[in-house]
C-alpha cells in the first residue's frame, strides 16, 4: 500500500501534537508504573492515529530509513527472545 508523503506528514504532525500536549497524569507510586502508564498510553495514541489513517506495520517501518527500521524490529526480536519465559515459584 502506498501511503502519499501528505498522508504521513499529517500522522507525524498529529503525533508531535500529541507529544506535547500530553495530560498530565497521576504520579504513579514506583517508576516501574510510571514507565508502564506512559508507554500504554504511547501506545495507545499510535494505535489510534494508525488506524485513523488506515497504515499497516510495514507502512509505519516502510517510513523510516531501511538500515534503521531493519535494525529496530532486530533489537525488538532479540529483546523478546532474550527474556526467558518465567514460572512462578511454588511455596512449599
Amino acid at each position: 500500500m502506498n501511503v502519499p508523503k501528505d498522508a504521513f506528514r499529517r500522522f507525524q504532525d498529529e503525533l508531535a501534537a500529541l507529544e506535547q500536549n500530553g495530560s498530565p497524569a497521576p504520579a504513579p507510586s514506583s517508576p516501574k508504573a510510571a514507565a508502564a502508564s506512559r508507554l500504554e498510553q504511547a501506545k495507545s495514541e499510535f494505535l489510534t492515529l494508525r488506524k485513523r489513517y488506515q497504515l499497516s506495520v510495514a507502512d509505519v517501518v516502510a517510513f523510516f530509513p531501511e538500515d534503521e527500521g531493519v535494525g529496530y524490529l532486530q533489537e525488538l526480536i532479540a529483546a523478546r527472545e532474550a527474556k526467558p519465559a518465567r514460572g512462578r515459584k511454588r511455596s512449599s
